[in-house]
């Protein structure tokens, strides 16, 4: 079944993206709960004249999506978390963390828009994470993390 996505779902694609889903997903989980709509002719019409009146707002989003990423890449970003002695996390460092430590930096990103490129954050060192800050601009952010 062909729908047109609302709003933006990580393992599908991003708002107004046209995708080809089961027929039970989009029944049972996207069209109940308001996520998508049935690509219909007239959808897709409707579709078009709205990304069409749109582009001249989406340049600008991404300008100030890469404006944003170009002072992100340059900030050393420290994460504390308790630790044993030998260094072991007590837990796991996660993007919840991350985003409280990026916004203590003066920026404003979601922790929805950041995820963190190893498994398991368990030790203190060095790690990454891809911040994503508009479906075009995306940014890889090292990160540290330090014993408190």
């Amino acid at each position: 079944m062909e729908i047109i996505l609302k709003e933006d779902i990580s393992t599908l694609g991003y708002k107004d993206d046209v995708v080809k889903v089961k027929n039970g997903y989009a029944n049972n989980f996207l069209l109940p709960r308001g996520k998508a709509v049935v690509a219909t002719k007239s959808a897709k019409k409707v579709l078009a004249e709205n990304l069409k009146q749109r582009a001249h707002k989406e340049e600008k989003l991404i300008q100030d999506a890469q404006a944003i990423a170009e002072k992100l890449q340059n900030k050393e970003i420290t994460v504390g978390a308790k630790t044993s002695s030998k260094g072991k996390i007590f837990g796991s460092v996660t993007n919840i963390q991350l985003a409280d430590s990026i916004n203590k930096k003066g920026f404003d990103i979601d922790r929805k828009m950041i995820s963190i490129v190893q498994k398991e954050v368990k030790e203190i060192g060095k790690y990454q994470a891809v911040v994503r800050l508009h479906r075009d601009v995306k940014v890889e952010l090292d990160f540290e993390v330090v014993s408190e």
